[in-house]
């Protein structure tokens, strides 16, 4: 990887701020580790047998290890990765913040699984801060310094970093290396480990052909609405199995929901969860790629913003039982903030955005059209319903 990551700017100003630990959460081969080691002094992983010597010693020999008896300059940052494969990994970073937490800064990564085992009792609420990592977006080719509020001015995306975007994905390896042959391959390779491997590891799942039926059907149904019932009976499970595995594949980032928002809309839809895939250069079909393609950057905008203390954030959608329909809305502290619904090329205003932004009070509702090129004009001025090119309002975002 040659280019820098907004990642390293936010960790770095983390602990410069902060005495807490940093978690790193994300999904496979979204970066985590590069990121890390780029900081770390020192980076122990559990999967290599030395480290693991080391960490199952206990707090004292880590802290050995990191010579933090020596005299230094700056403290030593000290990188633990694939540490939630430990049984008592909590214990074991807990006695060291407890005891070295002044004297060294400590960074957690790991897989997408360690959010699952983070919902278990917390032990170490208020000794560590959560940062969801992301695959690149159109606003992280723009720029990589720590954001000093939610939304930026819109700036000009290369042309060749929104192509690879849309054909490549924006994980790392196919984003940076823009060959298709190995982005198919890559893919591929990516769901044999999340599926084969990941899977074993945090569920006790006999049946693993049919949880990968269910990722393929996954995969051809982003953008959609989950409609459990017919899921259960393609592949011949319960549909109680059905949604504990889509939540369980949700907690491992292979794929999201987004919730339908119902407060102060007449007739609403309050069941059906939307589903998207975390790597939308997966998905066949146009406009659904492009439904994706929006809602992944949408998904980081959120969760970068609250985790950078900006406020709370949720991402959801809406839609009536007159069929009436936005793609999504963006809800900042409780309260409707802004509309955005994706077309492919159709510059005709849908009569849902101001149908809906009327009920709800949104600030702003967008018609966001991937093929319009970039306009150097900031979307957020505009109060009515606006057709806005994707690579203007993206370029806005984190």
């Amino acid at each position: 990887m040659d280019r820098a990551r907004v990642y390293t700017a936010i960790l770095r100003e983390h602990f410069e701020r902060n005495r807490q630990m940093a978690f790193v959460t994300g999904p496979r081969q979204v970066g985590k580790t590069w990121v890390s080691r780029s900081l770390g002094d020192a980076y122990f992983n559990w999967d290599n047998l030395d480290d693991r010597r080391i960490l199952l010693r206990g707090p004292s020999a880590l802290a050995e290890a990191l010579g933090l008896d020596q005299l230094r300059e700056q403290l030593p940052f000290a990188v633990l990765d694939e540490l939630h494969k430990f049984a008592k990994w909590k214990t074991l970073i807990k006695g060291f913040f407890d005891t070295y937490g002044e004297r060294a800064h400590l960074l957690v990564t790991g897989s997408s699984r360690m959010d699952i085992y983070r919902r278990g009792g917390d032990s170490l609420m208020g000794r560590y801060m959560l940062y969801r990592m992301h695959p690149w977006s159109v606003g992280e080719c723009l720029r990589t310094e720590v954001p000093k509020g939610a939304i930026h001015a819109p700036a000009e995306v290369a042309a060749e970093d929104w192509d690879a975007l849309w054909k490549h994905g924006g994980f790392p390896e196919p984003f940076l290396r823009r060959e298709l042959r190995f982005t198919r391959r890559w893919r591929t390779l990516r769901q044999e480990q999340l599926s084969r491997e990941d899977l074993r590891e945090v569920a006790s799942i006999r049946d693993l052909g049919s949880i990968e039926m269910l990722m393929q059907l996954l995969a051809e149904h982003s953008g959609q609405q989950l409609i459990y019932s017919n899921l259960a009976t393609e592949i011949q499970v319960t549909v109680d199995t059905v949604r504990r595995w889509i939540d369980l594949l949700t907690r491992m980032h292979y794929g999201f929901v987004v919730r339908p928002w119902f407060a102060n809309v007449t007739k609403a839809l309050r069941k059906e969860p939307k589903w998207f895939l975390r790597d939308w250069s997966g998905v066949a079909d146009d406009g659904a790629h492009a439904e994706t393609f929006v809602a992944c950057h949408l998904l980081k905008a959120v969760e970068t913003w609250t985790d950078l203390g900006f406020g709370s954030f949720e991402l959801r959608y809406l839609r009536d039982k007159q069929k009436r329909e936005v793609d999504f809305l963006v809800v900042r502290d409780r309260k409707p903030w802004f509309l955005v619904e994706v077309k492919l090329s159709d510059t005709t205003l849908s009569p849902s955005l101001g149908h809906f932004q009327a009920q709800i009070g949104a600030p702003h509702a967008f018609q966001t059209v991937m093929n319009l090129p970039y306009v150097a004009a900031d979307c957020f001025k505009k109060q009515r319903p606006t057709v806005v090119p994707a690579r203007t309002l993206l370029s806005q975002l984190p």
